[in-house]
Parts: C-alpha cells; structure tokens; sequence
C-alpha cells in the first residue's frame, strides 16, 4: 500500500524521512514471538490486553486496543484499550459515526490497513479532528478493520499523541504484516465462543430435563450424559454403564437397548418412535422407560462419524412424580381457583371424598367442580381429565433436585 500522508510532527511538516523501524528491522525471533502472541488470544481473549500494547509498542504509539462497531445503531465499544483518558473514550464513542474511521470501514476489507493521516482522510479540516481529537492531544491513529459478524465489525488500532510522528510507510507495513493473523485470530476466537456458548447453554437445558438423556454413538458407546442421566447411572438399580456402553441390568433389554442403539445408527435410519420404545426392568421392582431417536446429520459420513453421537436415548422413571402445571393449566382452560384446587387434589390419586376432606368442602362441590372442568376441558371422564394433565406437565426437574 502505498503511504500518502505527510511525515510531519504537530508542529508542522518535516524534511526527509522519519527513523521508524521497519518490519524488516524487527528480529525474526521478536516478530515471531508477537504473531505467536496474536494466536494465543484466539484460545484465551484476556491476552489482547498485553498484545495491543505489544504491536502498539512496535509503532512508537501510547494508545490503542480494539473496538467494536456496532453498524446498526452506530455505537463504538472499546475493548482492552489502553493510554486513553476516560473522557476522550466517551467523546470518541459518542461521536465515532461522524469519525473518518467509521466511513472508510463501511467501504474496507478485513485487514485494509489506514491511518487518518492520510490525505485522502483530510483529518486537519475536519471537525472530528478539531472537537475530538486535538482537544485530548491525539496526534493520529492507524487501524484495520479485522472481523464482521452479525452487524458488528472489529478493528484494531494504535494511536499517537502529543509531539510524536504522524504514522509512516513502515508503520504501515508493520501492521498490514500483522493484519492478517489478527483478523485470523479473530475469527478463530469468535467461532469458539459460538461453540462454548451453544454448548454451555445446550447443557444447561439438558440438565433441566427430567428424563435421563445419553447420546450414543453408533458402536454404542455414551458420548455424552446429562445430569439425570448420571444419576441413573450412578444408582445402578436398572442401568449401568460397562466399558462406556449402556448396559441394562435385565439381559432381555440389554439385548434389545443394544440391537435398537445399532439399528438407530445406521445411516439413513427413521425408526418411528414406537419402534423405539423398549421397558429396562429394575433389579428390585420398577424401572424405566427408554425412548430412541435416531440422530440426522449429514456429517456423520465424514472423519469424525465414528466419535459422533448417532442416537440420543431418554430414559424415564414412570414412577417419577412430575411437576404438575397448575396455574398455566387452569389458564389455559379457563379455570376457577376452586376448580383448579379440586383438579390438583384429584391429581395426588385422592378419590371425591377425600379430596372434600382435604379441602374442607362437600362432596357435592366436588363433582359440581369436576363437571364444569370437564366442559372447559373437553374430557368427560377423570382418566381422561388427568391424561390431558399429565401430557401438559414439563419434562423438566423439580428446583429442589437441581442440586442432586
């Protein structure tokens, strides 16, 4: 790229060229040590606080770090930036949209290096200069833009002060050699924390669930258990795990959980899930029920296919009392609260005398509730009734057993 700006001081211009180091100067091992560096914030973000200073020590600057541009509502947020008072930070932030930086970024490319003492910038007659810039002693500032996701974009910059240079060629140089593995770093930084973040927030919604899920493999083995699937596992009464595996403790559903876990992996399957369906007997009495759900992915044909999970199975205690909706259910349907109470009582297994008891009313009040329940609900009967309640309650755990 070829530099247009004058090498000038704030004082006025200067005659010949300035003594700024090139990248050329720089050591082979000190500029690999600075790329390394670079890469290294990608895997832990905090590092760009030390490496901006590092590339900014490189160009003689007091300033820099990295913003973040949102282009949608015009807003400028500065990260791990150092050198700068907070009062120019607020300014800068607030008027950035009228900045040279903000209209030349629209147009740029990731890793198009500028300094706005460029002429094509004419930084000297602008406004921004004079009420932003000059007033807290900011000389120039050179930056690249380095990431655009989702409407927010990434630059980098260092900036000068007081009676420093304005940036030259080898300044230049410097940072469109740096630019790339930056914009690189990035990147890579920006995709993982998607993935940890999905990943986080995917576990979390698994662990609020109450049935036991494991995500298999298509050799069988568990690739992955939330926290009431754990549980399970760990009381060993119907499941257990043997060599990763899932291992009914009765051999009729070992057999079958195996042979569906196999049949459920192959590629192409679309088993309906009443095929998946398969009773795990309990050692001493109950036990649970398991549910297969082939997993599609179309990339499960690549190298990583033998370490994917080709099956989730859930696994559910039947005997598990559930948390039941109440108020949402009576909204839906338009319920009274005495109606709802009968409703409730009715789903503890109390018969229409004891639910009376227990709420202190007649038994004739009951089954005027019940009838008027049925009506707004659609049911005529009480298994009915209670059916419809049951397939209303959420798969999630009570609060009290998130600590288990």
């Amino acid at each position: 790229m070829a530099f247009d700006g004058p090498c000038a001081s704030g004082s006025g211009i200067v005659s010949g060229p300035c003594a700024m180091t090139s990248p050329q100067q720089i050591p082979a091992a000190e500029l690999s040590e600075l790329i390394g560096a670079i890469y290294d914030c990608s895997l832990d973000p905090q590092r760009w606080a030390a490496t901006c200073r590092k590339i900014a020590q490189r160009c003689d600057s007091a300033g820099g770090g990295i913003c973040v541009h949102d282009l949608k509502q015009i807003q400028n947020d500065q990260l791990y930036v150092f050198g700068y008072e907070p009062e120019f930070l607020q300014k800068f932030g607030a008027r950035y949209a009228e900045s040279p930086m903000a209209a030349a970024d629209v147009l740029s490319n990731a890793g198009d290096v500028s300094a706005l003492s460029m002429e094509r910038f004419h930084l000297h007659d602008s406004a921004f200069y004079r009420e932003v810039l000059q007033p807290h002693g900011v000389l120039d500032i050179i930056w690249f833009p380095a990431l655009r996701t989702g409407g927010r974009m990434a630059s980098l910059h260092a900036s000068r002060s007081g009676e420093s240079l304005h940036y030259q060629q080898s300044d230049l140089a410097l940072f469109e050699l740096l630019a790339p593995h930056v914009c690189r770093a990035l990147a890579i930084s920006d995709a993982l924390d998607i993935q940890v973040l999905s990943s986080e927030v995917l576990k979390r919604t698994l662990d609020g669930l109450a049935a036991g899920v494991f995500l298999a493999a298509r050799d069988g083995r568990v690739v992955y258990m939330n926290t009431a699937a754990e549980r399970q596992v760990r009381s060993g009464t119907a499941m257990r795990l043997i060599d990763n595996r899932l291992s009914p403790v009765h051999p009729a559903a070992r057999a079958a959980l195996t042979q569906a876990i196999q049949d459920s992996g192959r590629e192409g399957a679309d088993m309906r899930t009443k095929d998946h369906a398969i009773g795990i007997p309990g050692g001493t009495g109950g036990g649970y029920v398991a549910t297969l759900l082939p997993i599609a992915d179309g990339r499960r044909a690549g190298v990583l296919a033998p370490f994917a999970a080709s099956v989730a199975v859930f696994i559910q205690d039947p005997v598990q009392a559930p948390l039941m909706p109440g108020e949402a259910f009576g909204r839906l349907h338009g319920l009274t609260g005495g109606e709802l109470r009968v409703l409730m009582a009715l789903s503890q297994g109390l018969g229409g005398m004891e639910a009376a008891g227990v709420l202190g009313v007649g038994e004739p009040t009951i089954r005027t509730h019940l009838q008027r329940i049925y009506s707004k609900t659609g049911t005529s009967r009480q298994g009915d009734l209670l059916r419809l309640l049951h397939h209303s309650t959420p798969p999630t755990r009570h609060q009290t057993r998130l600590a288990d």
